[in-house]
């Protein structure tokens, strides 16, 4: 999400979309994503959900370089009724709700350089196509994010986007899920990250603490960096019966006056999973880091 608030470039439709051109990428590009996926497939099996592994195999996205987004869009369509389609970088708020809303996926077409194989600012292809289509494959989770963006676009209109903002963050973006016994990966930042696929789950520094939707929206969040915090949801069917069942409106106007919480909070109601040390972020942040 963004909060840009410009008119869409010459190059792009009213809605932001533009054509991947996927004849463009180069050998070197399509070899990127190998090097990625290939390092991401063979460490996740046991460690992110397993429909996501499936979303996988049911989309193709096994087959070597880039995905063609026409091809990806065939095959999601017919499971879900989801697309993916690109557009130029971040899009604004709006633009995205909207696309989210009508089961559109936005993505960015460009590959990283191997300069930034473990960190860059801007979501590329491998973040968004990886990171996020392969969940979209699972018709619970497909319909969470429907409902996300017509959340967003309600959230819009209560001038409530920053507190919606989190909900997406700890779940889409850096959401665990407990499945048994385990804690998996789930979340799109995570599950593309190699880093943080082992440190969101390995590292006794971060806390794990239990889903809860208010507390989860005063949290701030980390943009720079490994989280200091992860939220474990219980299922993908409780995830979306709560986004859906829940009136946003009084919870917005409830947190209206409550303080936002730092990334490292633990409040005395939380379900704690992992009560994390803080060792990693105390030797990278000073209490002057801002965080959204």
């Amino acid at each position: 999400m963004s909060h840009i608030h410009e008119r869409a470039p010459a190059s792009a439709a009213a809605d932001w979309t533009i054509p991947q051109d996927w004849s463009a990428y180069t050998p070197q590009d399509h070899a990127m994503w190998d090097t990625l996926f290939a390092r991401q497939a063979a460490m996740l099996p046991d460690r992110v959900v397993p429909e996501f592994m499936d979303g996988l195999d049911i989309l193709r996205m096994t087959k070597p370089g880039i995905p063609d987004f026409s091809e990806l869009s065939d095959r999601l369509m017919r499971r879900t009724g989801w697309q993916v389609v690109a557009v130029p970088g971040l899009v604004p708020d709006r633009v995205f709700f909207e696309h989210l809303a009508n089961r559109r996926f936005v993505t960015g077409r460009f590959i990283r350089t191997p300069e930034q194989l473990d960190y860059l600012e801007e979501p590329d292809v491998f973040h968004d196509v990886f990171g996020h289509v392969p969940l979209l494959a699972h018709p619970v989770f497909a319909d969470y994010m429907q409902a996300y963006g017509e959340g967003g676009l309600r959230a819009e209109r209560m001038g409530a986007i920053d507190r919606l903002a989190r909900l997406y963050w700890y779940t889409v973006e850096f959401g665990l899920i407990r499945q048994g016994d385990d804690l998996r990966l789930y979340g799109a930042g995570i599950v593309s990250s190699h880093g943080e696929s082992i440190f969101a789950l390995d590292d006794p520094s971060p806390n794990r603490l239990g889903f809860d939707l208010k507390r989860l929206m005063r949290t701030k969040y980390r943009i720079d960096d490994y989280q200091q915090s992860y939220f474990v949801i219980d299922s993908f069917e409780d995830l979306l019966r709560q986004t859906v069942e829940t009136d946003f409106a009084p919870l917005y106007h409830a947190l209206e006056g409550a303080p936002d919480l730092e990334v490292d909070t633990i409040l005395p109601e939380d379900r704690i999973y992992t009560l994390g040390t803080q060792a990693y972020a105390r030797g990278r942040f000073t209490k002057e880091d801002r965080l959204p």
